[in-house]
């Protein structure tokens, strides 16, 4: 690896961390043993700033740019965001009907091409075919009712889990 910055950090495609990097994985380290690393990022991403000062958990993560972009929501260094799973309502669907018509005329096929239900009086026979002269049955209240559970789903896009790292001794970085 090329001479690192304090603070860089790199995807790694081992499972453990080379001599002066550690694994992004959220662990608490103590000021005293890594005071250039602290200098940069402080208790951005946890401790307690007196002994120990934590460092980016990136397990199951992935790292967004800070800042605000056009358009964006402004994302602070070290926040966390996000879902693995969400549960939409149904305010969050836009506008829409499922119609379902029905006729009092008596059924002649089996099968809905371009038909309509239709009142069954022969067998496997609930169809007619539409066409704008039916007369519209009457339904049911329940006819045509809510659906689904509000159960969550995955949010989740197509991911490879790999090392990411962060630098723990290199070259301190000088501002421009």
């Amino acid at each position: 690896m090329s001479e690192a910055f304090i603070g860089e950090v790199r995807v790694f495609g081992g499972n453990f961390a080379p001599v002066n990097w550690h694994l992004c994985d959220g662990s608490l380290l103590p000021i005293s043993q890594y005071e250039a690393l602290f200098a940069l990022i402080g208790t951005v991403y946890g401790g307690n700033g007196v002994n120990t000062f934590g460092i980016p958990d990136l397990r199951g993560r992935l790292p967004v740019g800070q800042g605000q972009g056009l358009g964006l929501t402004n994302r602070i260094i070290g926040q966390s965001f996000g879902s693995e799973s969400v549960s939409l309502v149904t305010n969050q669907l836009p506008a829409h009907n499922h119609a379902f018509n029905a006729t009092t005329d008596t059924a002649v096929a089996p099968s809905p091409a371009n038909g309509v239900f239709a009142t069954q009086t022969d067998g496997d026979k609930i169809y007619v075919a539409a066409n704008g002269t039916n007369q519209p049955a009457v339904l049911a209240a329940n006819s045509v009712v809510q659906t689904g559970g509000s159960q969550p789903h995955d949010n989740i896009m197509p991911s490879l889990g790999i090392s990411y790292i962060i630098c723990l001794n290199g070259i301190f970085p000088s501002r421009n």
